[in-house]
């Protein structure tokens, strides 16, 4: 059995260094995000229960549960509708999504990744595990910042991670590959930047541009589930129960992953994401999906940043609400004006019976809105 190592360090070049000392002593690692306020912190780690800790005073014993030898990470999910649930990775797991990745890139000699978004989430530890493991020169920066971002660009990192709301703050051009995460991509979406859908689960993006990485099953359940097989997947949860139990299984009896995103397939083979399937909103009997809407919105020039949401209504079930951050303050967008710029371009039903203008989206550190902070209290 291996060690769960809880890194409680700040960003950066502390953070791998304990990485790589936790993985040479074959254990397995919980990365804290040090955002954490205390209750939270102590949350999680009362759920994962990691058997050390390792912060800048050193390392101390916790006394928790020990994981499976091969084990190499236990990955807090971004948790957008709950509480977290420790994601176990296995090294073969990282080895895999670390090659896979690279050859869709075509990752090179001359390449240089630059890790600069959270690395207690996937999407910015994955930059880490997936240089260390293919060798590839690796920058870390202990959160985004533009102006470092671009003089890391300039000293010769061609690769990065980001979120929508990052890219917004840089010269793409700066990079050779951005691989971009976090929920939606712009719809002016640079041509150096990759669209990539993945989760904690599949240890980083397994789909790029709709289609599936090397060696990545992906098929549609008959309701539209997103279904994946792939040497990447997790080995199993890990959590605490009322019955005491440590790890369930993720996977099913045949290996897929139900990812309870729903999908379909674009004319020319590509996957589209539609959505969480628990977001859908039925109104009037009618099915619609935020993301779909929120596409639409997206394009409208009075419109910087939008989420759709369903809210309980008497007549229909539940109405279409928009939460809009307007382009320019002062003149935010009426709703007639979003409603026919919605008609336009999808059916009448899909059009927000509603608008609420706000100053932002409440986002995970990956950059992920929560639906679940924009609905009404009451």
């Amino acid at each position: 059995m291996a060690d769960v190592v809880a890194l409680d360090l700040p960003g950066g070049a502390a953070f791998v260094r304990g990485l790589q000392r936790a993985w040479e002593r074959g254990a397995a690692v919980l990365p804290l995000d040090p955002r954490l306020p205390g209750p939270a912190r102590a949350r999680l780690l009362d759920a994962l229960r990691p058997t050390a800790i390792v912060d800048a005073d050193g390392e101390r014993r916790l006394g928790g549960v020990a994981t499976a030898d091969g084990d190499a990470l236990v990955v807090p999910t971004s948790g957008t509708t709950g509480g977290p649930k420790g994601v176990v990775l296995t090294h073969d797991a990282v080895a895999a999504s670390a090659v896979a990745s690279s050859r869709r890139l075509g990752v090179d000699a001359g390449d240089r990744w630059l890790a600069c978004l959270p690395l207690a989430h996937v999407g910015g530890l994955a930059v880490v595990t997936r240089a260390l493991h293919t060798r590839t020169p690796l920058t870390v920066l202990p959160g985004f910042d533009e102006a470092a971002v671009t003089a890391a660009a300039r000293a010769g990192c061609t690769l990065v991670s980001l979120v929508t709301a990052a890219l917004r703050r840089i010269d793409p051009s700066l990079f050779r590959r951005i691989l971009l995460g976090g929920g939606r991509p712009p719809e002016d979406r640079p041509p150096n930047a990759i669209a990539t859908y993945g989760m904690t689960e599949s240890g980083s993006g397994v789909v790029y541009d709709g289609r599936p990485l090397d060696g990545v099953e992906l098929r549609l359940a008959p309701d539209g589930e997103i279904l994946l097989r792939a040497p990447m997947l997790l080995r199993c949860y890990r959590d605490v129960r009322e019955d005491g139990a440590v790890e369930r299984p993720a996977l099913d009896a045949d290996g897929w992953f139900h990812t309870d995103d729903a999908g379909s397939w674009l004319p020319d083979g590509r996957l589209q994401v539609d959505g969480r399937r628990g977001d859908v909103i039925v109104t009037g009997g009618e099915k619609v999906w935020p993301d779909a809407v929120e596409r639409v919105l997206a394009t409208h020039p009075d419109v910087r940043e939008v989420a759709v949401v369903g809210v309980a209504d008497d007549d229909w079930g539940a109405r279409v609400v928009a939460v809009v951050v307007p382009a320019e303050v002062g003149r935010p967008p009426s709703l007639g004006a979003l409603r026919d710029h919605v008609r336009a371009a999808l059916p009448a039903f899909a059009a927000p019976k509603e608008v609420r203008h706000v100053a932002s989206l409440p986002r995970t550190a990956s950059g992920k809105v929560e639906r679940h902070r924009l609905l009404p209290r009451g």
